[in-house]
């Protein structure tokens, strides 16, 4: 399932996606009410976008592909959030949100639990929640659009680790913050992969960067003084990635610590030119966007409602289905190396 793809495959999923970061913006709802039910041209399909912070990279890509399949059916593209991603700083967003009456909210929450009464106040308004990349509790939001399954991530990121080090020797995680929803299901079911099929690889430490990079940075350097026989560091986290990748690059453990986890071309690629990562994985976060946008748009329109079996049309993306929880899949993570990350810019 995670081999890589071709070049020529590659280049089918080529995206040129443009930065794109809209703080605080006004949102023309285009209707009095959240939104509405009875499709057609009465559909509130004002969309607001809010990452887990602003002036991320990743965040950026995702919400170009979510206003290019806004733009496409004619709704209203909007994007606010944080500067910093801590647990509650999403909370105020969403209260001006649903004062606002906007159709949808497409979130990646900073903690599964800390703006559930605020979404659930926005949902009670009639507005639709859906949630990508880091989900909330399922009760707080009507789908969430997975990236791809929690066991398919976390075993693509063993794989590639254990690999470049030969099966065996010391390893430690970078991560995003402690309360991360996403990493933290990832970094358990690493823990239990490990376990069962890598008994000679030992995870010696889990540290967090909290998706800064001076912080991923500092935390890199000191997991290589705390464990001078480290091989090997997985940082599920694009921040966090690249923040490893600029320390090793310039460090005596260029070469000698394998780094890998989850990154974007564009900020990945210097790294791979020069050696100092091999190969490292994501998923397409522009098309992640993407397909939020297409989800609220179906709620909002009332062609689906959430239920398991629900499917929509995602622009040309094709057809989805909703599956067990409200959960909707993107697809399989896709492995990034010198043969083809030069086909990609995001």
């Amino acid at each position: 399932m995670f081999q890589k793809k071709t070049r020529a495959g590659a280049l089918t999923a080529v995206v040129a996606a443009a930065a794109l970061v809209l703080t605080g913006c006004a949102v023309d709802s285009g209707t009095d009410g959240g939104g509405s039910t009875d499709g057609g041209d009465s559909a509130n399909l004002a969309i607001t976008f809010l990452p887990k912070n602003l002036g991320n990279p990743y965040f950026d890509t995702s919400s170009a592909g979510a206003k290019e399949a806004i733009t496409e059916f004619d709704g209203t593209f909007a994007e606010v959030g944080p500067a910093e991603a801590t647990p509650d700083a999403q909370v105020s967003y969403i209260n001006t949100l649903t004062q606002q009456g906007v159709g949808a909210i497409a979130v990646s929450a900073n903690d599964p639990e800390a703006i559930c009464d605020a979404l659930n106040e926005a949902r009670d308004a009639g507005i639709k929640v859906v949630t990508f990349d880091s989900d909330t509790n399922a009760e707080c939001r009507d789908l969430f659009i997975n990236q791809a399954t929690a066991e398919g991530i976390a075993k693509v990121q063993v794989d590639e680790i254990t690999e470049q080090i030969g099966d065996e020797g010391e390893i430690a995680i970078l991560s995003a913050s402690a309360n991360a929803t996403n990493q933290n299901a990832w970094i358990e079911l690493m823990k239990e992969e490990l376990a069962a099929n890598h008994p000679n690889v030992k995870l010696v430490d889990t540290v967090y960067g909290d998706d800064d990079d001076q912080t991923s940075f500092d935390k890199t350097a000191a997991l290589l003084q705390t464990h001078p026989n480290l091989k090997g560091i997985i940082s599920p986290t694009t921040v966090g990635i690249a923040a490893a990748a600029r320390y090793l690059s310039t460090s005596e453990y260029k070469g000698k610590v394998a780094l890998t986890g989850l990154g974007t071309p564009n900020q990945m690629r210097e790294y791979v030119e020069d050696g100092t990562v091999t190969s490292f994985a994501l998923w397409n976060p522009a098309d992640l966007g993407y397909l939020a946008a297409y989800a609220s748009k179906a709620l909002i329109e009332g062609e689906i409602t959430g239920e398991e079996g629900d499917s929509f049309e995602a622009g040309k993306l094709g057809d989805y289905e909703v599956g067990a929880d409200g959960v909707v899949l993107l697809g399989d993570p896709y492995v990034f190396d010198a043969e083809n990350i030069g086909d990609f810019d995001f």
